[in-house]
């Protein structure tokens, strides 16, 4: 069924667990990323970012994640990831995404907090939820759509105050991580981690779970974070299957590397605890 993002979030929040949030660029990922969550009897969060339309259109992209969201048998989230501008997130809304994330992370805070608030205000009245960011997930060498690559850690008083102006559902948070492939070894700072949980009581998430050990994740989610983005991992796997068994067809390639992507996305559910 084809939920907002509320109360599953909330219920990772109140016990401890992540749920893996994975973004897709064409069919065969949304398929493979709902039959690994009806498989496991979890919830799911599939999200389009606005930076990777040259793979699907915004409607292509609806009309892809509604279809199996609303014949599924677990509760699906069809989510915007990383959203920069407000028409776009608008538009997402308008066509019927259920929750959205306003990305103004790298604006001053007075100007996240004005988009924020904007986004908001023309979400909730339209029962979808919002994911803003607080601080600033960088990004590795080979992550394309992310132009500023240096990150800053999210401050708890900032967090506090940005949380109490906007009224946002979730919010993303800044520990260490980074998007894409790793300029070197990802160092969590965990001791943030619970600080910033401990100030405010909506959920957290964590942007850049790619690349970062499985025991780090596992540790963020039992500390506090309750849904993981997960894509390049996801994307590379599927390559490595297809460059190991060098498939000389088409269909069979995309087989492999469903298989391939479907097994690394369980792997990732029972990591964050979501199963």
């Amino acid at each position: 069924m084809l939920v907002n993002s509320k109360e599953m979030l909330l219920d990772a929040n109140s016990r401890d667990y992540a749920i893996p949030s994975p973004d897709f660029i064409n069919l065969n990922m949304v398929r493979s990323y709902i039959e690994v969550a009806e498989k496991l009897d979890r919830p799911s969060i599939i999200a389009f970012s606005e930076g990777m339309q040259n793979f699907l259109s915004l409607e292509e992209a609806y009309l892809i994640g509604s279809y199996y969201a609303e014949k599924a048998k677990i509760p699906v989230a069809l989510h915007i990831d990383h959203g920069k501008s407000i028409d776009f997130i608008k538009k997402a809304i308008d066509q019927g995404f259920t929750s959205v994330m306003i990305d103004a992370s790298t604006d001053s805070f007075e100007e996240n907090v004005r988009k924020t608030k904007e986004i908001v205000e023309y979400a909730h009245p339209r029962n979808v939820t919002v994911e803003a960011e607080i601080g600033h997930v960088g990004a590795g060498e080979n992550y394309e759509n992310e132009k500023v690559k240096s990150s800053k850690y999210t401050g708890v008083n900032e967090l506090v105050k940005f949380v109490n102006l906007t009224n946002i559902d979730s919010v993303a948070v800044s520990i260490g991580t980074a998007h894409g492939f790793y300029n070197g070894t990802p160092k969590i700072n965990f001791e943030r981690l619970v600080e910033l949980k401990s100030a405010v009581s909506i959920p957290l998430v964590l942007h850049g779970g790619s690349s970062t050990g499985d025991e780090n994740l596992k540790k963020c989610a039992e500390l506090g974070i309750s849904k993981i983005n997960i894509f390049t991992d996801l994307c590379v796997v599927g390559a490595n299957s297809i460059l190991e068994e060098r498939p000389n067809d088409y269909r069979l390639m995309m087989m492999i590397a469903d298989k391939a992507i479907k097994e690394k996305l369980e792997h990732y559910y029972r990591v964050f605890n979501c199963c």
